[in-house]
């Protein structure tokens, strides 16, 4: 991987985990996700109007579908997520939203019989990544315990790895129609950035249909709105920023499996930031379990 690609997905690995944190530290409700991801489909809405015509002009319904399907999954996503970081703490949290869709995702693809795409690294990347996640939660070793993980903020990461890993598998059956309408790695950057306005939009539709059924989360989103509508409008331009910094290192490397397991820098670069600067403790056995999964994730980009 070239330096320059190495040095954006760092970039967009610091962002990830910036945003997660700004969010951690609102202790966020659905309507900061809707401000977040309305800032970032607003702000791409001009590259849509000028560089947007092949994404339009190929959006089949079927693709229309996807999309939308897509968004609901990112919707669920930052719901289970800002639950979650409500609930407990980042360092807990974000490891396991971050690193299980990677999981999930190889899972599914084995359930629909692509299990010949699977490798003895792949299987080795599981194993650590299961592994990791168990010693997450823990505070002793001598603990450990199914119970540990009987808590609401393991459950809403699991969750939210859930939405990550159903708006994933739904980007790509998207972009697998859509991508043919791009005739050179710059349109295909392009195709992405424009789909990704869509798709956020898509969330935030969503997020504005549940707000809008929910009485509390509508005092909720105008609290948001009066205190908190700043550092949601800026964790909405660091999701975009973070996605489009990628897309730019796709296209300066060589081999995709090294972004893929470059981007897990973010997990132990996550942790780090909640034990700093947010105070969480710093136990032995999440220490562990953060190396471990970082190191499985690495092994499954790779394999």
């Amino acid at each position: 991987m070239s330096l320059s690609a190495m040095l954006l997905v760092l970039l967009s690995a610091v962002l990830h985990a910036g945003w997660n944190l700004a969010s951690k530290r609102q202790r966020p409700v659905a309507g900061f996700f809707l401000i977040a991801s309305l800032t970032s489909g607003l702000l791409l809405l001009p590259l849509l109007y000028f560089k947007g015509d092949p994404l339009l002009s190929a959006m089949t319904p079927r693709a229309g579908l996807l999309l939308l399907a897509s968004g609901l999954c990112m919707a669920l996503y930052y719901g289970a997520l800002g639950g979650a970081y409500r609930a407990g703490d980042m360092s807990i949290a974000y490891p396991l939203a971050r690193s299980f869709p990677v999981l999930l995702v190889l899972l599914v693809s084995l359930c629909l019989g692509h299990g010949s795409q699977l490798t003895r690294l792949s299987v080795g990347g599981m194993v650590l990544v299961v592994a990791g996640s168990t010693l997450v939660p823990l505070r002793q070793f001598r603990e450990f315990s199914p119970r540990r993980w009987a808590n609401a903020t393991c459950a809403l990461a699991l969750l939210a790895a859930v939405g990550t890993a159903g708006y994933s598998m739904l980007d790509d059956a998207a972009l697998r129609l859509l991508r043919p309408s791009a005739d050179s790695p710059a349109a295909g950057i392009y195709l992405a950035t424009t789909y990704f306005c869509l798709e956020v939009l898509s969330s935030a539709l969503w997020l504005a249909i549940y707000i809008g059924c929910q009485k509390a989360e509508r005092r909720s989103l105008l609290t948001v709105w009066q205190n908190s509508r700043g550092p949601a409008a800026l964790a909405g331009l660091a999701i975009g920023l973070s996605y489009i910094l990628i897309l730019l290192a796709l296209a300066h490397a060589r081999d995709v499996s090294y972004i893929v397991g470059a981007r897990q820098l973010s997990i132990p670069l996550g942790a780090l930031l909640a034990l700093l600067l947010l105070g969480e403790k710093a136990h032995r056995p999440k220490l562990v379990g953060i190396g471990i999964m970082s190191a499985g994730l690495i092994m499954l980009a790779m394999g």
